[in-house]
């Protein structure tokens, strides 16, 4: 089964991001999933010290288009969208627009929500099928999910 890592990257170092994201990916992987995520595979098109920001690389895997339509079809691939806006700083555009394919294509979207946060809107909480208030919670339950489903 697949699952897609949505959540921020804006705003941070991509060296943190990546193993952000490269700790998250095992850790389902470990559960059974097959991992899809925004940045697989552009670590090389990335300066490593550089902070993230929402366009103007331009590496074939990096330029606007490529990102927009790869992310699309990651999203379109996959049977589950986990959305992560645990402590988020800034309001991140790209999840938004991976939350809204993924309700317009009928994925499973479970999404780590704290009230507190400035993510807390009613487009996110009606396209959510499933929210947690914290990573453990959310994580537990696609845990048990795929080994109910296994």
């Amino acid at each position: 089964m697949k699952i897609y890592l949505a959540g921020p990257i804006n705003g941070r170092i991509f060296s943190e991001i990546l193993k952000d994201w490269e700790d998250k990916a095992d850790r389902f992987k470990k559960m059974g999933y097959e991992v899809l995520h925004p940045l697989i595979d552009k670590a090389d098109g990335l300066n490593p010290n550089e902070v993230a920001c929402g366009e103007g690389h331009n590496t074939p895997v990096t330029n606007n288009h490529a990102i927009y339509t790869r992310d699309q079809w990651m999203v379109r691939t996959a049977d589950i969208v986990y959305a992560d806006l645990f402590d988020c700083q800034r309001v991140s555009i790209g999840t938004m627009f991976e939350l809204a394919w993924s309700s317009l294509l009928g994925k499973h979207i479970v999404v780590c929500l704290p009230k507190d946060s400035l993510h807390y809107h009613a487009f996110v909480l009606e396209s959510a099928n499933i929210i947690w208030s914290t990573r453990e919670e959310s994580e537990k339950y696609l845990e048990t999910l795929i080994k109910g489903i296994s």
